[in-house]
């Protein structure tokens, strides 16, 4: 019994990590998605920050810090919505699950590939836009505050992985890519991702503080300067809504697999 354990362990995990590579370089050999991941980012900040990125606002964070936060947050967030959404639609739609079924393969290690998936991307799009914004934006942080920022950015957009999964469970490969942008591209400028949420309409600012993005924003703001709530408050509702949002994927998981196999 004393040596059983171990043995399991390490094949677990090394089915993990095989499946992992394999996700990593599916996505890769898709320029569409590598393009979206990394690009998108610059561009908005391009857009929206790189005119005033040396400005200050009122309480001394300089705006381009500010924006960092903000599309830092959309780097990560749209990885984990679009990679999950449309990812997990597409892998549908191609049979891999059934492929998967017939296979010794546990369904819960494609689940945690797809989360290291997702994460690899993510900081890849992360260390893209940091750059981008040293060079072209000429914002300096301390070491400490580059890392604490990756750190919150990283592991705050568990949501955001909850939402992916519901949309690619419960959605066609033709929905999804149409799903995601609609739920999340909305809830992003509500939030105040894009444009401050005290220059949006008033309907917008009384919605905006009970949407998983705004307190996903406020972390990132709380790192950088300039955020309306405490780091405890940001991460107690990202907790409530991880708790909700894998709930609903679990729920449109369940009803999938019941469909398929049952």
């Amino acid at each position: 019994m004393s040596t059983a354990a171990p043995a399991a362990t390490a094949s677990t995990l090394g089915m993990i990590g095989a499946q992992s590579r394999a996700m990593v370089i599916a996505y890769w050999r898709v320029p569409a998605f590598a393009i979206f991941s990394l690009v998108l980012p610059i561009m908005f900040f391009t857009f929206f920050g790189l005119p005033h990125a040396r400005e200050k606002l009122a309480n001394g964070t300089s705006v381009g810090a500010y924006l960092l936060g903000s599309f830092g947050a959309y780097a990560v967030s749209s990885v984990m919505v679009f990679n999950f959404g449309i990812g997990q639609a597409t892998a549908r739609a191609q049979k891999i699950d059934l492929l998967q079924r017939a296979t010794p393969l546990p369904p819960f290690v494609t689940i945690v590939a797809n989360v290291i998936n997702a994460l690899s991307f993510a900081l890849v799009s992360l260390l893209v836009l940091f750059a981008f914004v040293f060079v072209a934006g000429g914002v300096r942080l301390s070491a400490a505050t580059w890392v604490t920022l990756t750190v919150r950015l990283l592991f705050g957009a568990l949501p955001m992985i909850g939402l992916g999964m519901a949309i690619g469970y419960s959605s066609g490969v033709n929905a999804a890519p149409a799903l995601a942008n609609l739920i999340y591209l909305p809830m992003s400028f509500a939030s105040g991702l894009f444009i401050p949420l005290n220059q949006m309409p008033d309907f917008v600012q009384r919605i905006g503080p009970f949407l998983p993005t705004y307190h996903y924003g406020q972390l990132a703001w709380n790192t950088v300067g300039g955020a309306d709530e405490s780091v405890t408050r940001a991460v107690l509702w990202l907790a409530g809504w991880t708790l909700v949002l894998f709930a609903v994927a679990l729920r449109a998981y369940r009803l999938e697999a019941t469909r398929k196999f049952a």
